[in-house]
């Protein structure tokens, strides 16, 4: 299983979007029958510096989006920059029901990675239709090394980037 949110062919931008100890989550379809072993995002231009926390996790297509799973804490691990990070989720994730789910990452590092992806204006990760997901959140605050259970109250971000689950 190979899923996608952005192909690579359409990743345009290097962007410093994620905020330390905040969670930055993104949309990605999934199909039911689908397990999800790994998620993988990639750093821009900008590596992290002094991580103490950082990880990825998968939230549910719910209103209120559920955890799912999560990727052991990286601690202090190196996240150069230019480099695609594979992490498996500690079990793997069965989806029962199609959707659109939320690929999440958390860093908390005293210079944060940014990520490739692409930027878009902020109605565009909204949506216009009755039913669009939001493209991209954030949300948390002070977060270590556990996600949180529910994506709650998150905020809109204009950058959507990309990430692979397989």
């Amino acid at each position: 299983m190979f899923r996608e949110n952005i192909a690579r062919s359409h990743v345009l931008n290097d962007g410093g979007v994620l905020t330390t100890q905040i969670m930055l989550a993104t949309a990605l379809p999934l199909y039911a029958g689908d397990v999800v072993t790994n998620l993988t995002f990639a750093s821009g231009g900008t590596a992290a510096a002094s991580p103490t926390n950082w990880w990825f996790a998968l939230y549910s297509d719910d209103a209120t989006p559920a955890l799912l799973g999560q990727t052991a804490d990286q601690l202090t691990g190196a996240w150069a920059a230019s480099t695609a990070k594979t992490l498996a989720l500690s079990s793997a994730v069965q989806i029962t029901r199609t959707g659109v789910y939320y690929a999440a990452v958390m860093v908390k590092a005293g210079t944060v990675p940014s990520l490739v992806g692409l930027a878009t204006l902020t109605g565009a990760v909204t949506g216009i239709t009755t039913g669009d997901k939001t493209l991209t959140t954030v949300s948390g605050s002070a977060l270590t090394g556990t996600a949180p259970a529910t994506i709650a109250s998150p905020s809109v971000s204009a950058f959507v980037p990309r990430v692979v689950a397989t």
